[in-house]
């Protein structure tokens, strides 16, 4: 797999603050590739989560340790105040736990496809069946076409889907099956947009007011026909409802 950098500097000058953008499980930063163009009068920064990516020997330390080395890694590329947070499914659980251990970080964050429900008996299925055959490339390529990703992009998933260490893995899927908002959330008092997919799974969905209840300044809303990843599922609209947001407006093609 290419490299794929983490800055991403703004073309000119710009006193926009800077973007932190956090990907999902199974993927790595290079998932953020079709929002660059869209802000390119920001810097953006796309972080590889430990175990994922340029990052994928490295063990899976933890939720709260994963939050804790997203600031560290964001402050060592020279951004030392805050920032905007968007967190997509495992990058959205992260994002929770950056808002409630560095809430001065973050002016405004945007949290889509975060499963937070503890794991019933379809999420315990899909982890068990994640595990038998993680190094089965028809299983990648079947999680391809139920996240509704386009053909162009269902090659890099599968291929880096392949690359991650069933170690990781399953420390992954031990969090994201615990569930839960954390407790500190209440500490992060900004702006929060909350978003699910119409078309994802009814855990995600229910998690909107698992965030809000939370947090009681969220916003929530659905994205009509989205399935989980739908920042590449459909660009210009995930990118139009970021951009509404980063200019302090929620989009009005998304729905309550």
């Amino acid at each position: 797999m290419n490299t794929f950098p983490e800055v991403h500097s703004a073309g000119t000058a710009t006193t926009e603050r800077p973007v932190v953008l956090l990907h999902g499980g199974n993927v790595a930063n290079w998932m953020w590739e079709p929002q660059l163009s869209a802000f390119d009068d920001r810097t953006v920064l796309t972080p590889d989560l430990p175990g994922f990516g340029e990052r994928v020997g490295e063990d899976w330390p933890g939720l709260d340790a994963v939050a804790d080395d997203v600031v560290a890694r964001v402050t060592g590329h020279g951004v030392d105040g805050p920032f905007d947070l968007v967190g997509l499914s495992l990058g959205a659980l992260t994002a929770l736990r950056v808002l409630a251990r560095h809430p001065d970080r973050v002016s405004s964050a945007f949290l889509t496809s975060a499963p937070l429900t503890p794991a019933g008996a379809g999420m315990r299925l899909y982890c068990a069946l994640q595990a038998a055959f993680s190094r089965a490339r028809w299983y990648w390529r079947a999680q391809a076409a139920v996240f509704g990703l386009p053909g162009d992009s269902r090659a890099r998933y599968i291929e880096h889907g392949l690359s991650v260490r069933r170690e990781t893995a399953a420390a992954m899927a031990a969090d994201v099956c615990a569930g839960g908002v954390p407790a500190d959330l209440r500490r992060y008092t900004g702006p929060l947009l909350a978003i699910a997919g119409e078309k994802d799974s009814s855990a995600v969905r229910r998690s909107l007011s698992e965030i809000a209840r939370a947090a009681p300044q969220t916003r929530s809303r659905f994205a009509l026909g989205m399935h989980h990843i739908w920042n590449v599922e459909d660009p210009e609209l995930f990118n139009g409802v970021l951009r509404a947001w980063l200019g302090g407006t929620v989009d009005p093609r998304l729905v309550s």
